[in-house]
């Protein structure tokens, strides 16, 4: 009787019957299923929670005039922010750290006193105006003012370019 079983359960060609191809292909096609509804689900998440990329304030609080040495260009901001301000006798204005060429971050060379960008060698008066390489423009100033506390409060989102007369107007730069 035995032998009846076995022999039943065997296929006549030799090969895998019905039953036995239903038990494991069954649960492989649950598992499979179940694999691509998850990642259909992580996907539909991801698309609806995207990477935010963090950029740092367009306006920021730079301390107090007398923390600036007179005729000297502030670096502390740079990495930070973007921005160097340079204090002059009567004044001071904050230089926006982004080569007009193709858009590299210059560095301020103090020896040579001059900005001088890395990547084609432009390079920038201490004012901002540029005298060699490929720029085409001098860089651009950012809006600079005197907040209610005493601090000086540079804002990004206002730029002020030299080529239109720019400069010239109130807020690109800060009378002592």
């Amino acid at each position: 009787m035995a032998d009846e079983k076995a022999a039943a359960a065997k296929p006549e060609g030799g090969g895998v019957s019905r039953r036995g191809f239903m038990r494991w292909s069954l649960p492989v096609g649950w598992v499979a299923f179940s694999a691509a509804s998850a990642s259909s689900l992580v996907a539909t998440a991801r698309f609806l929670f995207p990477n935010v990329l963090f950029e740092p304030p367009q306006s920021f609080k730079a301390g107090f005039p007398s923390e600036y040495n007179v005729g000297e260009v502030d670096v502390r901001w740079k990495d930070a922010f973007g921005v160097w301000i340079v204090r002059e006798p009567d004044q001071f204005y904050a230089i926006i750290a982004v080569c007009t060429h193709l858009g590299c971050s210059p560095n301020w060379l103090p020896a040579e006193n001059k900005f001088k960008c890395p990547c084609h060698g432009s390079g920038f008066y201490k004012s901002g105006v540029n005298f060699e390489g490929p720029a085409p423009r001098p860089l651009e100033r950012a809006r600079i003012l005197v907040a209610d506390d005493g601090q000086i409060l540079v804002d990004k989102s206002v730029k002020f370019q030299k080529e239109k007369g720019e400069w010239e107007k109130p807020e690109s730069f800060l009378k002592v």
